[in-house]
């Protein structure tokens, strides 16, 4: 039996982590995932999209991004209507 043989087989995830290849990854699906929340804050959204964004994004982090574009959705309207009032 040789070395090989008795080592467990790596999976491909642990094999890419931090690789050169893999590193641009995170931050595009941190875009897509501000792009597909930004077309739901819209409402327009193709339905084939729809099920492509169920496949390929984490929910945590629409979740995430949902509530840092709600608090600043919100935060804009409250700037805006006191800039207004205190005209």
């Amino acid at each position: 039996m040789s070395d090989s043989d008795a080592r467990p087989p790596e999976d491909a995830k642990a094999r890419t982590r931090g690789s050169a290849a893999n590193a641009g990854t995170s931050v595009g699906a941190i875009f897509r995932t501000i792009k597909a929340v930004a077309w739901s804050f819209i409402g327009i959204r193709k339905s084939s999209a729809y099920q492509e964004d169920l496949s390929k994004l984490n929910p945590l982090h629409i979740i995430a991004v949902a509530l840092v574009a709600v608090a600043l959705f919100v935060g804009g309207l409250v700037l805006l209507v006191n800039w207004i009032v205190a005209k």
